[in-house]
């Protein structure tokens, strides 16, 4: 059982809030523009010997800054950081994603212990949900101690927020502290990089000031070709996208 979706929106936002002046602008047809001394790093997507995501890994840490430009139109020779290009490109960063709640889209799989949520257009082929047979399979054996722990952990490392796990009893989702911070993922195994990784309940703000429902993980386009901007769609993978990370340097 869930329950309602204003009162767990107000859970997830109670749990780190995106009220603290920290925040992401998404410019008109240009970069993001980070603002609140969110930190800044490279994560790096850990694969198991069969290609199953475990983990991510640490990459490089950038210096602090207290309001920085990241590209969005995955143009930029300066990147992860905007240097005009999108006005050269004439980049169309038009914001096509849904303005509804997660837990309005979500789809539902019942177990006798968790229930999870999961919203499909969020994926971004980061492959954690496919651990010990899948977290749909984990989800509905949740009677199992096993089997729960291991849900309640591969949830929380989906990095868009895609799935969430939340407990019967309560009512509540499992959701992992989470820092306010930036990723910027890397993805040896597919050869590509990937997404912008928000952390923690940063708030994301339309071109035109209509704020996006807070969430605990959030990944933004940062190749410039996802169809449901700002979010990431995965579209990274069969675009090639290469930030010339050292991690996918072939």
């Amino acid at each position: 059982m869930i329950k309602d979706k204003k009162s767990t929106a107000g859970h997830r936002q109670a749990e780190s809030p995106g009220s603290t002046g920290q925040k992401v602008l998404v410019s008109e047809n240009g970069p993001y523009i980070v603002s609140g001394g969110l930190p800044l790093a490279k994560e790096i997507i850990l694969e198991d010997d069969e290609g199953i995501s475990v983990g991510l890994g640490k990459g490089e840490q950038y210096p602090d800054q207290e309001t920085y430009a990241l590209c969005r139109c995955g143009r930029s020779k300066s990147k992860p950081f905007c240097d005009g290009s999108h006005a050269k490109a004439k980049f169309d960063g038009t914001e096509t994603a849904s303005l509804e709640e997660y837990v309005a889209m979500a789809e539902i799989t019942e177990g006798p212990g968790y229930t999870l949520t999961d919203v499909p257009d969020l994926c971004v082929l980061a492959r954690f949900c496919h651990q010990a047979g899948g977290i749909w399979r984990l989800t509905e054996e949740s009677d199992d101690p096993a089997s729960k722990k291991l849900a309640a952990k591969i949830a929380g490392q989906c990095i868009s927020g895609r799935l969430v796990i939340w407990d019967n009893e309560t009512g509540e989702p499992i959701e992992p502290r989470l820092k306010p911070s930036v990723g910027l993922i890397e993805d040896p195994g597919r050869g590509v990089s990937g997404p912008i990784y928000l952390k923690g309940g940063v708030q994301v703000e339309s071109a035109d000031g209509t704020k996006y429902e807070v969430r605990n993980r959030v990944t933004l386009c940062r190749c410039g070709r996802s169809e449901n901007k700002p979010f990431c769609d995965g579209t990274h993978v069969a675009a090639g996208f290469n930030d010339g990370d050292e991690s996918i340097r072939h």
